[in-house]
């Protein structure tokens, strides 16, 4: 190969991956306040293991040594509207459109490292492979040329 076919390549790669990062959802431990579409979140450690509040209300119990969740917020403004939550059983999808909350358990125990968001789909990449999560249903993902933003 010619040097200079070698730096479009890697160029390509380099750009590439850098687009690809930037379209991932960041990783967040904040406990809250987190301002949400259905009020404000705060995850709160009790007897049971971890509480997920709106306002005063707690909505969902689950096990977590410590908090980590994905968001996905509104484009007019910096709420919340959907979140995934890692606890020791496997991701927990809150949905905070609804008021409250929708909370869907994935069910299957991983370790989430990215996650999109595709219209009503969650996808995920965890440490069992690429994941994609609907309306309370699991698939495995395989090999395609979706572009996932």
């Amino acid at each position: 190969m010619k040097m200079s076919t070698i730096k479009a390549l890697i160029r390509t790669a380099i750009a590439s991956a850098m687009l690809f990062a930037t379209l991932a959802h960041a990783q967040s431990d904040a406990a809250g306040p987190i301002a949400t579409k259905a009020g404000a979140l705060n995850f709160l450690r009790d007897e049971s293991g971890m509480a997920a509040l709106i306002e005063t209300q707690v909505f969902d119990r689950f096990d977590a040594k410590r908090i980590a969740h994905f968001d996905e917020t509104s484009g007019t403004s910096d709420t919340v509207t959907r979140m995934l939550v890692q606890s020791d059983t496997g991701p927990v999808l809150y949905d905070f459109r609804r008021n409250p909350p929708l909370v869907q358990r994935v069910n299957q125990r991983m370790t989430v490292k990215r996650v999109f968001w595709q219209g009503e789909e969650v996808v995920m990449q965890s440490n069992l492979g690429w994941y994609g999560f609907q309306r309370g249903k699991l698939t495995k993902l395989q090999s395609s040329t979706s572009v996932y933003r």
